[in-house]
């Protein structure tokens, strides 16, 4: 994309994860990185050499392969261990400052015994010059203490500060602590603005701080494998795009014939509602499958226990694991529908990547799958934690022409456009992009 030179550049420091972090969280920010930079603004991302303890996370943390292209100009600055990372980075933040971001003692992370150092080139870093504005993701309240610091080291004393914005993919866990919510609000409290992704989240955000709130759909940021080492013209798969591995639109190829088969993906927690859906999935067609990919949040017994309850054993397959960017296409190319049964929600990318591989999608009315997904005309919509209901809706999907006429209507995601609104949300504060801009996006 090339830069607009109607809006002026800022000097901007994303802080959140990024590669070798895994999950939608680190492609987004890394997403987020790439955007702003097209724009036209000068950009680092300041990550995590450890991000937290492992005992805190129950899976896989990092990857070696990156999900989707790293944005050159980052370094690893912080850790949970060293919580003098924290406010020296806060400190190297401001706009007066001259240290090089990563300074002194800063640890870097370390992929299968491999050193990694994102240092950016090509002029997108913002180095050591302080910056404009400051992006600060905030991904649970267990990391409220390292944004504490790296918030007071921003402010200094009888120095400008950069623009804060705290942006919140939730603003509290699904499964919350007594502490949460008073780590969070101070978090936000001391920032200059909050973006969220729902109404909703802006609610809850402003019953936690009196900065301004802004509400900005979650722009797409779906996985893009590598090419194939193989030669396309000789091992083309009819479906999947030659040129980078992933499925083209529905519209672009002929509408199968039904495999029977149903996709659960990503993390399971308990508010996903996967027990839900193998309630559904015992009292709907006897002949339908499901397949479950994705890591357990607390461990895959307590499914396994479940499956065998309701005698799914032939009809569940369970692939406890972080999927690869990788191996994505292929599940969602063997499913009928993508299936996401949450209780609760705020926002998920989930729907635009099964559009993008040309998936109707079966949801809860909750956060954002009530409006991502348009009922009965690209998906079906039941209400949370009802197995009956969501059982009725997997025969119904089933029904003559009723999977062929879902899919027809799916679309893939335009990601330009949701990106456009995204940034104008994330830039409304800092005042360095266009003026006149609305502070929410729609």
């Amino acid at each position: 994309m090339t830069p607009d030179p109607t809006r002026s550049a800022a000097r901007i420091a994303v802080i959140g994860p990024t590669h070798p972090y895994k999950g939608g969280i680190a492609q987004h920010t890394t997403e987020l990185a790439h955007r702003l930079a097209d724009r036209g603004h000068q950009v680092r991302i300041e990550s995590w050499s450890r991000q937290y303890p492992a005992r805190l996370y129950p899976g896989q943390q990092r990857v070696a392969v990156p999900e989707g292209t790293p944005f050159p100009a980052t370094s690893y600055p912080l850790s949970w261990r060293r919580p003098d990372t924290w406010l020296r980075l806060g400190r190297q933040l401001r706009p007066t400052g001259t240290a090089p971001a990563d300074g002194p003692g800063a640890e870097r992370p370390d992929v299968d015994g491999q050193g990694v150092n994102g240092q950016g080139a090509g002029g997108q870093g913002v180095g050591g010059r302080g910056v404009d504005l400051v992006v600060l993701v905030v991904v649970t309240p267990i990391q409220a203490p390292a944004y504490l610091a790296i918030l007071a080291g921003l402010r200094g004393r009888r120095r400008r500060s950069p623009t804060v914005l705290a942006l919140c993919h939730n603003v509290l866990p699904h499964e919350r602590r007594s502490v949460d919510q008073p780590l969070i609000s101070a978090v936000l409290r001391r920032s200059s603005a909050v973006l969220v992704h729902t109404q909703a989240q802006a609610e809850l955000a402003g019953t936690l701080t009196d900065v301004p709130v802004r509400v900005a759909e979650m722009a797409t940021h779906l996985w893009t494998p590598p090419a194939p080492e193989s030669d396309p013209a000789l091992d083309f798969d009819p479906g999947l795009d030659p040129a980078v591995g992933i499925a083209v639109p529905a519209a672009a190829v002929a509408v199968p014939e039904p495999s029977r088969e149903l996709l659960f993906f990503g993390l399971v927690r308990p508010y996903k509602g996967l027990d839900v859906l193998l309630r559904a999935l015992a009292a709907g067609p006897a002949d339908v499958r499901l397949t479950v990919a994705g890591e357990f949040w607390g461990g895959v017994e307590a499914t396994r226990d479940l499956v065998a309850e309701l005698g799914l054993g032939d009809r569940v397959d369970l692939r406890p694991g972080y999927v690869p960017a990788r191996d994505v296409p292929g599940l969602f190319a063997a499913a009928d529908a993508l299936v996401l049964p949450y209780r609760a929600g705020t926002a998920s990318q989930n729907v635009d990547l099964a559009h993008l591989h040309g998936l109707p999608v079966v949801a809860t009315s909750v956060g954002t799958l009530a409006t991502s997904v348009r009922d009965g005309v690209d998906g079906l919509l039941v209400p949370p934690d009802d197995p009956t209901a969501l059982a009725a809706a997997l025969r119904r999907l089933y029904e003559p022409g009723t999977l062929a006429a879902l899919r027809a209507a799916v679309a893939p995601p335009d990601t330009d456009a949701a990106w456009d609104r995204y940034l104008d949300a994330v830039l409304a504060p800092s005042g360095a992009d266009r003026a006149g801009k609305a502070d929410c996006a729609p």
